[in-house]
């Protein structure tokens, strides 16, 4: 499993001009991500648990020392299989590590059912599998990349 992480003041996801989900006000997560065959239950427990107690957003002091809980923030959540696209042989992306829909759709729903529960209320999401519009406000800008399968 693999994530992007931006902190943002505010994001929403659009489907047919429509908003299906926002952090706004903000701040909060966007939290783009990305599914392969091989993603276990632990590989989506351990995202959850990273990403809520991860520390990007400013204390006092200004410096990045508290979580997304600690301010009370939101998390939208969005499905990209892009993030596992592979450019090794040209130009063109191949997919062919990203998990097909039938694999990844359940993955992601029970992601998200986790993050809401590690972070104690709903997660807004995008529509699985739609063409979607996402619009945010980087704070900082403070992007992180996270996978399961290297945890650095």
């Amino acid at each position: 499993m693999k994530t992007v992480v931006q902190r943002v003041t505010d994001a929403a996801v659009r489907v047919d001009g429509r908003v299906v989900g926002q952090v706004s006000p903000g701040p909060g997560l966007l939290v783009l991500a990305g599914f392969e065959d091989e993603d276990t239950e632990a590989d989506l427990e351990w995202m959850a648990r990273k990403l809520v107690g991860l520390r990007i957003f400013p204390d006092d002091r200004g410096v990045m020392n508290r979580s997304v809980v600690d301010i009370s923030g939101q998390i939208l959540a969005v499905s990209q299989f892009t993030l596992f696209a592979s450019l090794k042989k040209g130009n063109r992306p191949s997919w062919g590590r990203a998990a097909r829909g039938e694999i990844s759709q359940p993955l992601f729903s029970r992601f998200v059912d986790l993050l809401g529960k590690t972070l104690g209320r709903p997660v807004q999401t995008g529509t699985f599998g739609a063409d979607m519009q996402v619009s945010l406000t980087n704070d900082g800008p403070v992007t992180v990349v996270i996978d399961s399968k290297n945890p650095e």
